[in-house]
């Protein structure tokens, strides 16, 4: 989050004032429409997966957007400023809609697991004060630490962008591997699921994106950040939620925990597959 803040400045935020339509839009479509539309399908599939697959899909799907996002809607030739405002404004919007979102449409999902197996009804458990202060912690500082070091050494940030950005895609792969070992039993045994539910949940996302801009008459410029900012969710945030807030301790998190590990790596790959496909059809930018 340190290396994604180097990028953002004030003015990024500014944006919303300015052309407001583009960022209230893809606002709504990550921290809105994105947990409901998950916590709905979640509930249709509550025959066929468990409740820990179900709250890790609804975990990753209240996350702000990915670390990677700007870097994708530039490959997709889309409006990478746009991506850079809608991933400051997430960010900030995270510390208190990630905790709120998760709470509400988990709670929802749960209830209607309930209704399958009613001797069964696996209890939400939430410290509100330890999930608000780790995402505070995770998101709220180093945004600012990052706009900081940006405002007060825009030289240096220019050499350590790329580096950090680096250091942090090896260890959030060092997160998914220990994931994977912890859980490695887990893992074997349902993997094929998850690698299933993820691909359905990560494209469910990326046309909740397209779908709503196009739907409120976006342009293509625009709606290809749109697109990306929601359905590339910051999954790393999910994984630290997990080990940290100490959510659902007594089911353990094992669905959870493969849910938010195999999206960080399979939204990558989406991602630049869309994106690759977008590059290859140029669009005018919007004035």
């Amino acid at each position: 989050m340190f290396g994604v803040a180097l990028q953002i400045k004030v003015e990024h935020f500014k944006r919303l004032v300015k052309k407001p339509k583009s960022t209230i839009i893809g606002v709504i479509s990550q921290f809105v429409l994105l947990p409901a539309v998950t916590c709905a399908i979640a509930i249709l599939l509550r025959k066929y997966i468990t409740p820990t697959i179900g709250l890790g899909m609804i975990l990753v799907a209240s996350c702000p957007g990915g670390n990677i996002s700007n870097f994708i809607s530039s490959l997709a030739k889309g409006n990478v400023a746009l991506s850079v405002s809608l991933t400051a404004i997430a960010t900030l919007a995270a510390i208190i809609m990630t905790p709120l979102n998760f709470k509400i449409w988990g709670e929802i999902f749960l209830f209607y697991m309930s209704k399958i197996n009613p001797d069964f009804f696996p209890k939400l458990r939430i410290d509100p004060v330890s999930m608000f202060m780790t995402v505070f912690i995770i998101l709220g500082i180093p945004l600012l630490a990052g706009m900081w070091v940006n405002r007060k050494f825009p030289a240096t940030t220019e050499k350590i962008v790329k580096p950090i950005k680096t250091l942090s895609i090896v260890i959030f792969g060092g997160m998914v591997i220990s994931a994977f070992i912890s859980n490695y039993e887990y893992f074997i045994d349902y993997i094929k699921y998850i690698f299933i539910i993820v691909l359905m949940h990560n494209g469910l996302a990326l046309a909740t994106g397209f779908g709503f801009s196009s739907l409120l008459g976006v342009g293509s410029y625009d709606r290809r950040s749109i697109t990306i900012e929601t359905g590339i969710q910051n999954s790393a945030l999910a994984l630290v939620l997990l080990l940290v807030t100490g959510i659902f301790p007594e089911e353990g998190i094992g669905g959870m925990a493969f849910i938010a590990a195999w999206w960080g790596i399979w939204h990558i790959l989406s991602g630049l597959g869309l994106a690759s496909l977008w590059s290859l059809k140029p669009v005018l930018k919007q004035i």
